[in-house]
């Protein structure tokens, strides 16, 4: 989600300063990085390709533990509703804690992440991640697992609109897509090792061991430790520097990443903060701006009433219901994420060969089958493969159709003046029908 602000008012008149000592040669040689010898730029472009690849993963660790996060609760619900004695309504608030979270925690980082950076925001979600992990592991009562769900869904919206947005500030154009796209990625990735750690904590404490739901939540402190303390390795964004007036700062950082001409991306920057402050601000609901408003509205409202999120909270509980153990149904589980995983992937690589619209008709079509079998199996109670076959055809339907294409058939049907204003109202109408989903399922 785009972050508003504007430039300091000197930055639109801005002219580069001297060379600084920073980016001077061994020798004394005051040239600027673009004219150092080939092996000496070629040597510089290794180390800040390295560092961009680092930043870009420690960011998307955000992204990971968002699908981590609200994923691993698939393999404690059973559990939850014997030692807490929640009825089929309580459980699903429980499910959709986290979730009312996310409506907190996507705008809430808004303004921070502008006063202060980016990085500092990652850190802080790192903490909430880590607290709501070991907050849910050592739950004494019903009460205090709300709360600590609810604080992981903060992080998760939090991270939701600041890991992509570090991402795209950082990356060089011609490795922005790929990089963004692998951010978006690791939310595939996060639900996948959720899957597989509910499976590993069953298969070493045993499925029935009173405690195992505890572990599946207290997991994940590990991996937010790891996001907290890289997040404060990794420099801010160059874009944000420059916002706040830190321009040879901004320069200096570009150059680490590998930047080939940091000096003119500054200018660049510059240049976009002013043509944002310039910009006149559009009022979104009128006449002209109705229809993309309503088509991307559509889209997303049934991005989530197709029930992928159901399946995607509930899949144990949907296995055993179809007479899987209580370690056979979260074994399923992962090859389930394991089919998500693979299908986004195959979408990144179709979605701009075959199109957004081809993939939806296709997604749609193969989706409204798995749909059809899944309920045929429960009604007349087939063998229980087939669960298997139509849970892997819905998940992977959807990974590969409304999954990967959603948000690009969105910001292209905004119109530029509304864009921002735009996905904020459907990024919320989307965490809303979560919510609902998740709950009433």
């Amino acid at each position: 989600m785009p972050m508003s602000g504007s430039p300091d008012a000197f930055c639109r008149v801005w002219e580069p300063p001297p060379i600084s000592s920073s980016h001077e040669c061994r020798k004394g040689d005051r040239r600027s990085m673009d004219t150092y010898p080939v092996s000496e730029s070629r040597a510089a472009a290794s180390r800040g390709g390295a560092l961009l690849l680092t930043s870009a993963i420690v960011a998307a660790l955000g992204s990971f533990l968002f699908g981590f996060d609200t994923a691993v609760i698939s393999g404690t619900t059973q559990a939850l509703r014997g030692v807490y004695s929640l009825s089929d309504n309580l459980l699903g608030f429980t499910v959709a804690s986290a979730l009312i979270g996310t409506l907190f925690g996507a705008p809430l980082v808004g303004r921070p992440s502008d006063r202060w950076g980016r990085r500092p925001v990652l850190a802080v979600l790192g903490v909430l991640y880590f607290v709501s992990a070991v907050g849910c592991a050592f739950a004494w009562d019903w009460y205090s697992l709300l709360i600590f769900r609810w604080i992981g869904g903060v992080a998760v919206g939090g991270a939701s609109v600041v890991s992509p947005v570090y991402v795209t500030e950082i990356a060089p154009a011609r490795r922005r897509g790929l990089l963004v796209a692998v951010s978006q990625l690791n939310i595939v990735v996060g639900i996948l090792v959720a899957y597989f750690s509910n499976y590993f904590v069953a298969y070493v404490l045993g499925a029935e061991h009173p405690n195992a739901w505890r572990w599946m939540f207290g997991i994940e402190a590990a991996p937010a430790l790891l996001f907290l303390a890289a997040s404060l390795a990794i420099p801010e964004s160059p874009r944000w520097l420059v916002k706040k007036g830190h321009l040879a700062k901004a320069e200096d950082v570009l150059t680490r990443f590998g930047h080939e001409a940091p000096r003119r991306e500054v200018k660049e920057i510059v240049q976009s903060l002013g043509s944002e402050t310039a910009g006149v601000r559009e009022r979104l609901f009128q006449r002209r701006y109705l229809k993309p408003l309503l088509l991307a509205g559509m889209i997303a409202a049934f991005n989530q009433l197709d029930g992928i999120n159901a399946v995607i909270y509930y899949t144990a509980d949907i296995f055993s219901m179809a007479g899987a153990d209580k370690a056979g149904a979260l074994m399923q589980s992962v090859i389930v994420g394991l089919t998500n995983l693979v299908m986004t992937i195959v979408a990144m690589l179709l979605i701009d060969r075959c199109g957004r619209k081809m993939l939806l008709l296709v997604g749609s079509i193969t989706f409204v089958f798995s749909h059809a079998l899944a309920a045929w199996v429960f009604y007349t109670h087939a063998q229980g493969w087939i669960v298997m076959a139509a849970m892997m055809g819905i998940v992977g339907s959807h990974a590969y159709s409304q999954g990967a294409v959603v948000w690009v058939i969105i910001n292209e049907l905004l119109p530029n003046a509304i864009r921002a204003a735009g996905s904020a109202v459907i990024c919320s109408l989307i965490w809303l029908l979560n919510i609902a989903v998740s709950w009433s399922f």
